[in-house]
């Protein structure tokens, strides 16, 4: 329980910094803001690589090969999401066409916000390390990726 609040406030502080050392230089216009949000969420979403690159080889050095690319899905949604986030996804589709759609209902780092509409715009700077982290141990495994994240309504 004590991991799990350090890793929310870890990450919570780790946004707030990247976006505050980004204020840091004034933003003249409004195209200039927009920009530099989506450098934030660029650098957020590489950090996450960097880290999915190195828990992924640390949770599979002792596995078995995987078979092909729904077996290595099926193990980022239950050994490593239930690793990094304490539960498993709740739900994986696929068109088997190489996309692949993960939903976690209750995802940790969004509850702790508020459930109002208002939050829903900001919810992209807190989702970006975790597509990083995502695409980060895909890209170990061996999966070049595209990782997007959806958030229709907050979770509760």
């Amino acid at each position: 329980m004590a991991d799990e609040a350090l890793f929310l406030l870890l990450h919570n502080e780790m946004v707030s910094g990247v976006y505050k050392s980004a204020e840091q230089g004034e933003v003249v216009s409004a195209a200039k803001a927009l920009e530099e949000n989506g450098r934030c969420i660029t650098k957020l979403e590489n950090m996450g690589f960097r880290v999915g690159q190195g828990l992924i080889e640390r949770f599979t050095k002792d596995t078995a090969r995987f078979k092909d690319e729904l077996d290595i899905m099926k193990f980022i949604c239950k050994d490593f999401w239930t690793t990094v986030f304490k539960k498993q996804i709740d739900n994986l589709r696929t068109n088997h066409q190489g996309i692949y759609v993960l939903q976690d209902n209750k995802f940790r780092l969004l509850t702790q916000m508020s459930a109002g509409k208002q939050y829903l715009e900001h919810a992209s700077k807190y989702l970006a390390f975790t597509c990083g982290l995502i695409r980060g141990g895909l890209s170990n495994l061996g999966i070049k990726s595209i990782v997007t994240a959806e958030v229709s309504s907050m979770p509760a």
